[in-house]
């Protein structure tokens, strides 16, 4: 039996302890308390009965309390705080493309660590899907730091099978096992394949199944892009190749027209992509992988909880 490298296996747990360090620093110092008022408890729970004050709903008296009294009681309650969430992340090929430092997959790994400890800091349960064309890695929503070091693991680590993007796939799998309300946290680049099916293309049955999880669950949608996938640089001839289909094409980036078009259609497509969101409900937020994630998701937050509190 084959021995695990010894280099490779310090490795990762020096890249676990070096994100396991800064998430914790993140959620302390930047995220205290902006994650806990973004989103609402699964219900209500019963904590008290008191004497009736002038305002109050009379729907909330409690009749035998009160006939056992001789004078009106309510009862009082409060949301229950404790949170399932689910962190499904797009581990397909397009996300080892990076023009950066970073590429797309180690910026989505950096932002689900920070989304994975600051559920832990609440007590929250937080499960994890990984997929790409099919279902990869499913660890069902649990609670404590060595549950969380372990999604981190495969987050970062986890040798994905399948080199395709299919959005429906994870989605599908989403409905079908997660029966209790969670917040969904889908992080991609929601790079749709073209092609189509009989009648309707992938992107319009993924914004159908997006609608069947937003009915069942408190879904977020966070899309990652690299800088040169909206603005290609002028660097002459190139080749370019598709990592999740092989294909390749031949382009010249040295033409002003070619890179402005390439730039207003990407705009384009982003625009009519959040508009899509948007009319379905779902909330979303966007990041580059040389950007601050970390004030992306603080300003998602309070955006959150201005909402709430309306």
């Amino acid at each position: 039996m084959d021995q695990p490298d010894q280099e490779f296996t310090r490795e990762i747990l020096r890249k676990v302890r070096q994100i396991e360090i800064r998430s914790n620093r993140l959620v302390s110092e930047a995220l205290a308390g902006s994650y806990h008022s973004a989103f609402k408890g699964q219900g209500i729970d019963f904590e008290e009965v008191r004497e009736y004050q002038a305002g109050d709903e009379v729907r909330s008296i409690d009749w035998n309390v009160t006939a056992k009294m001789g004078t009106p009681f309510v009862k009082q309650y409060r949301e229950e705080r404790e949170l399932t969430i689910l962190l499904a992340i797009d581990v397909s090929e397009s996300g080892t493309f990076g023009s950066t430092k970073r590429s797309k997959r180690e910026r989505l790994a950096e932002l689900g660590s920070l989304l994975a400890f600051s559920a832990n800091k609440n007590g929250d349960k937080i499960g994890l899907l990984l997929f790409s064309d099919q279902v990869e890695k499913y660890l069902p929503p649990n609670k404590g730091q060595k549950h969380v070091l372990r999604i981190l693991r495969e987050v970062l680590f986890h040798p994905n099978q399948g080199k395709g993007t299919d959005l429906n796939e994870g989605l599908r799998f989403i409905n079908r096992v997660m029966r209790r309300r969670a917040v969904v946290f889908l992080l991609s680049d929601f790079i749709i394949p073209e092609y189509d099916s009989a009648e309707e293309s992938m992107e319009d049955l993924f914004f159908k199944e997006l609608a069947s999880t937003r009915r069942k669950h408190d879904l977020v949608c966070a899309r990652i892009h690299d800088p040169c996938e909206l603005e290609i640089p002028n660097v002459g001839i190139v080749q370019l190749e598709d990592a999740e289909t092989g294909e390749k094409i031949m382009v010249d980036t040295s033409q002003a027209n070619f890179r402005q078009e390439f730039a207003q259609i990407k705009e384009e497509n982003r625009e009519e992509f959040a508009k899509r969101l948007r009319r379905r409900g779902v909330d979303s937020f966007e990041f580059a992988t040389d950007s601050d994630y970390v004030g992306t998701l603080q300003e998602f937050f309070r955006m959150r909880e201005v909402r709430r509190n309306r």
